[in-house]
Parts: C-alpha cells; sequence; structure tokens
C-alpha cells in the first residue's frame, strides 16, 4: 500500500495495532510507514469499532493459506507469529466532522479491501 499512498486525495492516515508501544518505532521504520502507528494494547479502539476475534477456520481459510504459499514461493521466510493471529483489523474512513463514512470489516485476513476501494471510500469522504 505505501507505493499508492500519492493515489490518496489529501487526508491523515493512522494505523492502529494491539501490540505493545515498545516495537512501533521500530516497525514502523522497518515498513517505511509516513504516518503514525498507534499502539492500542488493551483493544480499546477494537472494541469501539466491533472487531472481534477470529474463528480458526476464517483466519486460516483458503485464502489466508493461499496468500502465505505464495509469499513462501516469493521466497519470503515465514515467521512464528509473536501476536494473536485470531484477532480481526478493519479499515475505517472518517471525516473531518468525525463521521464515520466507510466500513470495513473483513471476516478474514485475506478479504481486506483493496487500496483501489480505500482510495474511492476517501474520495467519497473529501
Amino acid at each position: 500500500m505505501s507505493e499508492r499512498l500519492d493515489d490518496f486525495p489529501p487526508v491523515r492516515i493512522a494505523a492502529v495495532t494491539f501490540a505493545p508501544v515498545e516495537p512501533l518505532a521500530a516497525h514502523r521504520r522497518h515498513l517505511d510507514l509516513p504516518f503514525p502507528l498507534l499502539a492500542d494494547p488493551q483493544r480499546a479502539v477494537y472494541k469501539q469499532f466491533s472487531l472481534g476475534r477470529g474463528s480458526l477456520t476464517e483466519i486460516w481459510g483458503p485464502g489466508t493459506l493461499s496468500l502465505y504459499r505464495d509469499l513462501l514461493r516469493r521466497g519470503r521466510k515465514l515467521r512464528r507469529p509473536t501476536q494473536d493471529t485470531r484477532q480481526l483489523g478493519g479499515d475505517f474512513v472518517i471525516d473531518d466532522d468525525r463521521r464515520l463514512v466507510a466500513v470495513f470489516r473483513p471476516r478474514s485476513p485475506d478479504s481486506r479491501p483493496s487500496v483501489d476501494e480505500l482510495v474511492a471510500a476517501v474520495g467519497r469522504s473529501t
């Protein structure tokens, strides 16, 4: 996604993770993120946006397994997870008046919205 950030209209972007605060600065540098990466270890934001945990079959379904297979074929080394792999994420567009204008709550890690869908949602909010 970072290679497509110029496609977005002028907006503020932030990412929220349930990881502890300590590793976030290094993770942000590693991913070369030009936006804040915020820690929510108590998952208050996750609860506020109704982001629960997926079942094992939702998380490790055919789409996720296919994604990991493709990463392995491209030479990516997989590491043992250190976080909660069942926590579901989400993507939200909030306008300047703090209204929620787009909601994406995928039921599995492989069904996140495309960058084009996010760009379109942001465009509708401006």
